[in-house]
């Protein structure tokens, strides 16, 4: 594969010459939010202390390995997806596994241990929302605001904690729908909403962007024929690309690779035909 880069902006597939997007479909968390940095390091741990539960099951580093595959494979799909995964690997091992949404649960309150003094401080004002924010993510909304291109948001999140966080940040007034996870998991998906945003507006391909950090939201974007991007950002530092994430992105299809959005004067031109 031949990489060309572009300042900061890795081109990894030639994009179509007639392109010229009317609506796009952020990913939230890494993608466009730093409120939940460090989920990995909650969900992968916990699966593993599951997992070593199991009758059968394999020594710590064979178990970490499987579970980190199976984690970054399902990123971007509801939370309860990769439960469910984990109660079927615990079935393997000659576990009884507990129902997935427990799991889940569990997890989210491993997180929210993390994560509630970020929450609690930008609800007091104590915390900016820029702290929370992938660098530049409001100059890339304000640039496609520019140029009438109709943003949603959808995010693998429970959509209660998606609702409240988008708000926190202060990213809300630029998205025409904002949706996460539902109890329904079997009725909600991105693919279901960028099907339904692709059906209902009549579009082509190449009208149509996708922007996330995750396996899933890339492969959706390029089912329907849209632009990928990925955001290869490296949540802990704020700085550079994560390459772990970036051969994942790689790995799914993706068009371009950002480190975040301080790239969007350069970004905003590659998504639209020159006249």
């Amino acid at each position: 594969m031949t990489l060309t880069r572009n300042t900061a902006i890795e081109i990894i597939r030639r994009l179509p010459e007639a392109r010229h997007i009317r609506h796009a479909v952020f990913d939230f968390d890494g993608t466009l939010s730093l409120i939940r940095e460090g989920w990995q390091a909650i969900m992968i741990p916990m699966m593993i202390e599951i997992l070593k539960q199991a009758p059968e099951h394999e020594g710590e580093a064979e178990i970490g390995r499987i579970v980190r595959d199976f984690v970054t494979q399902l990123t971007g799909k509801q939370t309860i997806f990769q439960m469910i995964r984990l109660a079927e690997e615990v079935e393997k091992r000659g576990g009884k596994a507990e129902d997935p949404s427990a799991y889940k649960d569990e997890y989210h309150k491993r997180l929210l241990a993390r994560i509630q003094y970020r929450l609690d401080g930008l609800r007091s004002g104590s915390i900016q929302p820029e702290e929370y924010r992938v660098p530049g993510a409001l100059s890339v909304l304000e640039a496609l605001k520019e140029r009438d291109v109709r943003c949603y948001l959808a995010s693998g999140t429970d959509e209660v904690y998606v609702l409240d966080e988008a708000n926190l940040l202060g990213l809300t007034p630029y998205f025409e729908g904002i949706y996460g996870a539902q109890d329904d998991y079997m009725n909600f998906s991105k693919r279901i909403v960028i099907q339904r945003i692709i059906r209902e507006n009549n579009l082509g391909g190449p009208e149509f962007a996708g922007f996330g950090d995750g396996f899933v939201e890339i492969e959706d974007t390029k089912s329907v024929g849209g632009i990928a991007v990925g955001v290869a950002s490296n949540e802990e530092t704020r700085e550079g690309i994560d390459e772990w994430k970036r051969s994942r992105l790689i790995e799914a299809g993706v068009d371009l690779i950002i480190p975040d959005f301080r790239v969007t004067a350069e970004l905003i031109p590659l998504l639209f035909s020159q006249k």
